[in-house]
């Protein structure tokens, strides 16, 4: 039973083994729990949408869902809230896990509505991210994200005194997260930010400015304490026979 378990996991998570530590009895919760979380996520049915294996916590709450699409077995945790109001809404890719209480606004006003939120395939993020679309966001591939992560792809605008800045208006730029990143816990990006590939974002670290790929960032702000070498590929060579010495 627990290998057949195995192997089903294995459709979303393609390196899971159960570890020898993991007894029938949590198998038996998670499996109750997993059932509950894909008989929710048959909800979506109601919006018109496929489930595609979506895993729904107590508490998800969608808001313009004609423009949010999901890809395969993406999993939402408790009280996870995804508002789309945008040009191109909230796309979340395959095998996507975004934390319990977190929050995904593309834009919360119809007089300035933003671009949108787009998350690849393989992401998992943890427990109350805060991600904003109004500039556009976009997250790669493979990247795992610690609790507490924030993007704000908006600034206002703030030059003149004899006028309140809400009435200012605001600038976008938008914010891009390369593939394979690691983003430590509490990390917040401002507008304007791309993060190469392959990079590492310390805990607690504000990002201000763009980084290249394979860069190992830390601080307030933010900036590079070491670069990651990118691996070199070498070829294998021919093996070759060692030569003869015949005496004479």
């Amino acid at each position: 039973m627990k290998a057949l378990i195995n192997q089903i996991i294995r459709l979303r998570n393609p390196g899971f083994t159960f570890s020898e530590e993991v007894d029938g009895r949590m198998v038996f919760l998670f499996l109750c729990r997993t059932a509950f979380s894909m008989f929710r996520g048959l909800r979506v049915l109601l919006l018109g949408k496929r489930p595609k294996g979506l895993l729904l916590g107590k508490g998800v709450s969608f808001c313009y869902s004609h423009k949010i699409s999901f890809g395969r077995f993406v999993k939402l945790g408790k009280e996870v809230s995804l508002r789309a109001l945008g040009r191109e809404g909230i796309t979340l890719g395959d095998n996507v896990s975004i934390g319990d209480y977190s929050k995904l606004v593309v834009s919360t006003t119809l007089d300035n509505p933003g671009v949108g939120i787009r998350i690849g395939d393989n992401v998992g993020m943890g427990e109350f991210a805060y991600l904003g679309g109004a500039g556009g966001l976009t997250i790669g591939d493979d990247c795992i994200i610690g609790q507490y992560f924030s993007c704000h792809p908006e600034n206002h605008h703030f030059q003149r005194t004899d006028l309140p800045i809400r009435h200012q208006g605001v600038n976008r730029q938008g914010i891009s997260v390369g593939n394979d990143c690691w983003i430590g816990t509490k990390v917040t990006l401002l507008d304007g930010v791309s993060i190469g590939a392959h990079s590492v974002i310390s805990a607690g670290a504000v990002v201000t400015k763009s980084f290249p790929a394979y860069s190992v960032l830390a601080g307030v702000p933010a900036r590079v304490i070491k670069v990651r070498k990118p691996q070199e590929i070498i070829a294998p060579q021919p093996s070759v026979e060692p030569a003869l010495t015949v005496a004479s």
